[in-house]
């Protein structure tokens, strides 16, 4: 049984159930609307979750509802099947839209674009083939952030000890961890939802298509032709594959799949020690799983500083995680009892590593398909969109955003993104800069970096502060990591920063702002930053960059 509660708002008042718009014994289908309630910020449609038949309806027109109230009750895949026998029924022509601003995906680029594009009075259409969110909320960002949030509390849990707390039998249950997980999605994706309502933008479900440079078909429930003034295409990215032997075997998951597991596999094998293959391993190594990571390059994160890649190798090895480097997977294979075993070219020789299941982490890569990019005159080259830096094709009304441009895979910078492609669009000369974005990994320390990550001896000078010497650091029982913090010797300023160790993913903000607004270390060296806080190792590396660190 399914139980579809009311959503979660931004708001303490309750609303008011205004119509129900199915029936008890009614066939219901995933995303069909269920309710309309009336919300301080207008009327918001409430839909299934799931196909099923309805079982009990808990409320009535007029009824007041809060977030979490229960509102329905389905009875998942009972009798929602279409007799084989059904006569067909004819196609319906496309219905005609017209749109001053149409939105090719639902992600947090194509929806910051859709938002913006509305407030500044805009007639937008989105249009979304699955859930909106996008990779980020969906699968992504956010559901990776949720378990890592639990993965560190655990992990916290067991060394409470150490801050003078006793407590026995600490233990954790993934599947509550799985569904804290997918709550922290529902809301978000929801409340996606109700901005789109609150800016008068009309959703579409389906898969939108190019027939031209002016006009775009959407196939969903209904089919819509669309024609539009201007159009934005965020249509994301999706799973890179390499063509590996065994690739796709059953024992083989993407982070999609990792995401949704019921149980936890007692041994992984990572191919790709990039952001999304670090990350897990974390996560998994918290839980008890036996980790090992393969990667091809030279080092993990190896677009990283030497130093902080070195750091978390070191803390990995510790903490029980396996990492090679410099190694090419050749196959994966499985063994009768289910067992996959990953052979690759290791130091000159073939190695090969058992484990339960083996974590897909290679990348992703610009996701055109189904576009019907081939319609229309826009460039692509390497299957990614080509754009300039207002986020124009080279077509005069088309623009891209985010992953499928192929320029930086960031959910922030697909924002930004799409707002720059807005603003071009509004008619205000807006170009997109690259030289201030920042970066986490979600490891445990934090990595987080802006700007220059890798210093040139001949061009910049770096200070650099460890975590050890500050004392809110000391206070947290976090004390590995450090900053180093890097300026250009020509111009004087600030030009990028690398940060692992505790709330590294908020200190990086004040270097960024350091780097766009063009200062150097004295500006820094002038701020007053509160005590105790781990952003102090902020002004004490600039201190580094002129007359010396005082706690160093």
């Amino acid at each position: 049984m399914s139980i579809i509660k009311m959503l979660t708002l931004p708001t303490k008042t309750p609303s008011v159930v205004g119509s129900i718009e199915v029936k008890l014994g009614d066939t219901v289908v995933a995303e069909q609307e269920l309710f309309t309630v009336e919300t301080s910020k207008g009327k918001r449609p409430i839909k299934s979750d799931v196909d099923g038949i309805v079982k009990e309806i808990k409320v009535a027109i007029g009824d007041e509802v809060l977030a979490g109230d229960e509102m329905i009750i389905i009875e998942e895949n009972a009798g929602a099947t279409v007799a084989e026998d059904k006569a067909p029924v004819a196609e319906k022509a496309a219905e005609k839209k017209s749109a001053d601003v149409l939105v090719i995906g639902g992600g947090p680029g194509g929806y910051v674009a859709a938002i913006y594009a509305a407030m500044n009075g805009k007639k937008v259409i989105l249009v979304e083939k699955e859930r909106l969110g996008g990779t980020c909320l969906n699968v992504g960002c956010i559901p990776t952030k949720t378990l890592i949030e639990s993965a560190n509390l655990y992990e916290k849990a067991k060394n409470l000890s150490e801050f003078g707390i006793n407590a026995e039998n600490i233990s954790f249950d993934f599947a509550k961890v799985i569904k804290r997980k997918d709550g922290v999605v529902k809301n978000l994706t929801d409340g996606i939802g109700f901005l789109m309502n609150k800016h008068n933008i009309e959703v579409l479900n389906g898969l939108a298509s190019f027939e031209s440079d002016e006009k775009v078909l959407v196939d969903g429930d209904k089919k819509y032709e669309i024609d539009f003034e201007n159009v934005i295409i965020a249509t994301g990215s999706k799973q890179a594959y390499l063509g590996i032997e065994g690739e796709k075997l059953g024992s083989v998951i993407t982070s999609t799949e990792a995401l949704s597991l019921e149980a936890l596999p007692k041994s992984l094998t990572v191919i790709g020690g990039g952001v999304i293959g670090m990350e897990f391993a974390f996560i998994f190594n918290s839980f008890g799983v036996d980790v090992n990571v393969i990667e091809y390059a030279p080092d993990i994160l190896c677009t990283l500083d030497s130093g902080v890649c070195k750091l978390l190798r070191d803390i990995a090895a510790k903490r029980g995680i396996k990492i090679s480097v410099s190694s090419k997977v050749e196959s994966i294979k499985e063994t009768e009892n289910n067992m996959a075993i990953v052979t690759y070219a290791c130091e000159g020789k073939s190695c090969v590593v058992a484990s339960e299941k083996v974590l897909y982490a290679v990348g992703r890569t610009a996701n055109i398909d189904g576009l019907g990019i081939e319609n229309t005159s826009v460039k692509v080259e390497r299957g990614a969109i080509v754009v300039d830096d207002k986020m124009h094709t080279n077509v005069e009304n088309i623009y891209a955003i985010g992953d499928v441009t192929a320029k930086w895979q960031l959910a922030h910078v697909a924002s930004h993104q799409g707002i720059v492609a807005v603003d071009n669009i509004l008619g205000h000369e807006h170009e997109m800069s690259y030289d201030a974005v920042p970066s986490v990994i979600f490891t445990h320390p934090e990595i987080a970096v802006v700007g220059v990550t890798k210093p040139n001896p001949e061009k910049h000078v770096v200070s650099s502060f460890d975590f050890a010497a500050n004392g809110k650091s000391m206070v947290m029982n976090e004390t590995e990591g450090f900053i180093t913090l890097i300026k250009d010797k020509e111009s004087g300023l600030i030009v990028g920063a690398s940060i692992i160790g505790p709330d590294a993913s908020t200190t990086v903000n004040v270097v960024t702002l350091a780097i766009k607004e063009k200062m150097s270390e004295k500006e820094l060296m002038a701020t007053i930053f509160p005590h105790p806080t781990t952003g102090e190792v902020v002004h004490e590396a600039a201190m580094g960059l002129g007359i010396g660190t005082l706690h160093q």
